[in-house]
């Protein structure tokens, strides 16, 4: 049989206890201190930069913040903007950037306005040019003196006066038609000698005395300016001229003016 070993001397109780009180406090003041380590580790995590609960949105206080500050102003107008660097190479010749610069057309500058016409003065009016001849209708000798005009008082003629005009030309000179006629009569009419008579297409006579030839027959058409006849002294004459009538009707006396009648077609060459 073994022997026990000899018990020691008996502790007493009290110190027993009182051991284990002092390990209680102990393993107290290590959880203590062990649940502050954790709480400052916490709070160190929290103030920790990058941290999921560094980034979390707080409040904002009342006051200026990134939701209330004033914004930037307005840039000026006048700046070109433009994207910032890509890899685009300009051409080898181009001598500048700038004429590779979109601008964006709010910045354009503001198109000039038109500017308003000047009045155009009205034109001048051209002056009236005198009256052309009209084709058709001639002297019976352009440019030939008058040595008798028409109706001069003279108690001589049955008329009482002039009843036509008379032409100072040579003997032999061509006497002409004054318009498109038709020969009405060509042959001797006593005081008058040789003569021709014409109607005109308005209808009136025109009347060559004291001529030395015929150069139409009746019936003949005639143009103006065709020659009728050649200027004499035959009849009742005093010297070689040219008498003209223009007649309304082919008789004696039913006369107007010849130069006004002419003028008014616009012959001139009197």
């Amino acid at each position: 049989m073994s022997t026990l070993p000899p018990a020691g001397p008996a502790r007493p109780r009290h110190a027993t206890l009182s051991g284990s009180r002092q390990r209680a406090e102990r393993d107290h003041t290590v959880l203590s201190a062990g649940a502050a380590a954790v709480l400052l580790a916490s709070s160190v995590l929290l103030a920790a930069p990058g941290s999921a609960s560094a980034q979390t949105v707080r409040p904002t206080t009342p006051g200026s913040s990134a939701f209330t500050a004033p914004q930037a102003a307005v840039p000026n107008p006048g700046l070109v903007q433009v994207a910032g660097p890509s890899p685009y190479k300009l051409p080898d010749d181009a001598a500048s950037a700038q004429a590779f610069v979109a601008v964006a057309p709010n910045l354009l500058p503001a198109a000039a306005p038109a500017a308003t016409p000047e009045p155009v003065p009205e034109p001048e009016p051209e002056p009236t040019p005198a009256p052309a001849p009209v084709p058709g209708w001639s002297a019976p000798v352009p440019d030939a003196p008058t040595s008798n005009p028409y109706g001069v008082a003279d108690s001589e003629y049955a008329a009482g006066y002039h009843t036509g005009v008379d032409f100072a030309v040579d003997p032999g000179t061509p006497v002409l038609a004054v318009g498109d006629a038709t020969v009405v009569s060509a042959r001797w009419d006593g005081a008058y000698g040789k003569e021709v008579v014409l109607r005109l297409t308005d209808g009136h006579f025109a009347q060559y005395a004291h001529l030395s030839a015929l150069s139409v027959s009746r019936g003949d058409h005639v143009p103006a300016g065709e020659r009728v006849g050649l200027s004499g002294s035959t009849g009742n004459s005093t010297g070689p001229h040219l008498h003209f009538e223009i007649r309304t009707s082919n008789r004696y006396g039913a006369v107007i003016n010849p130069i006004a009648y002419l003028s008014g077609h616009g012959v001139t060459a009197f």
